[in-house]
């Protein structure tokens, strides 16, 4: 994991040896378009990601007509193990890898906020987005568009979120990140899990449909 230390310190050099070859005007220049460029990443991945992550069905693959048994126990296996494979084990998958993304945009954009917090803050998000929209899909894509764009907004007004030395310093805290997100993709895989199976029961009264289009 020490790579990313060296990473982060090989950046940091050559940011300083740049900045010190500018005169103090351009040394301005570049460090605002540094950071233009890191808003203007980060709000074209939530503008791509939030409609996706706020869909209750994120995935359209259909892997059930793929089964071409006749056999009527033969054919509910078959449905039973590609509804497995599409919403068990690949959503969960796409949705974590929206928490990782995400998650490291709030490492390099946050300031004087401790790694596990952010993981938190994350993690709490991206479970609220996904138990919206197994209620009303339209709530959960005003959740998925606002709530990243706010903290976006609240970093902006931190003194320190300007300082490109701090955001390249952040590289350091990827190592612990990295050890510690085993705990949030099981965490994801269950979330789904249950909300999957409260969903199929719900479905199975007539209830889902009604409460996604009150």
């Amino acid at each position: 994991m020490g790579i990313f230390r060296e990473i982060s310190l090989n950046i940091l050099d050559a940011y300083n040896f740049t900045i010190s070859q500018l005169p103090p005007i351009l040394q301005q220049f570049l460090n605002l378009f540094l950071i233009v460029l890191i808003i203007l990443v980060y709000s074209v991945f939530v503008w791509k990601f939030y409609l996706p992550i706020s869909r209750k069905d994120i995935l359209k693959l259909n892997l059930g007509k793929y089964s071409k048994s006749e056999h009527p126990l033969l054919a509910k296996l078959f449905a039973a193990m590609f509804y497995l494979i599409e919403y068990i084990l690949i959503l969960p998958f796409l949705i974590f890898f929206w928490f990782i993304v995400f998650t490291l945009f709030l490492i390099f954009i946050t300031e004087d906020i401790a790694l596990n917090s952010i993981l938190i803050i994350s993690s709490t998000i991206i479970a609220a987005i996904r138990m919206i929209a197994y209620y009303k899909e339209e709530l959960s894509k005003d959740i998925a568009k606002i709530l990243p764009m706010t903290l976006l907004a609240i970093a902006i007004t931190k003194p320190g979120f300007f300082d490109m030395q701090r955001i390249i310093g952040s590289f350091k805290e990827i190592p612990g990140f990295l050890e510690s997100i085993s705990v949030y993709l099981l965490f994801i895989i269950i979330l789904e899990s249950v909300l999957r199976t409260f969903d199929i029961i719900l479905s199975s009264f007539g209830t889902s449909e009604t409460a996604n289009e009150n």
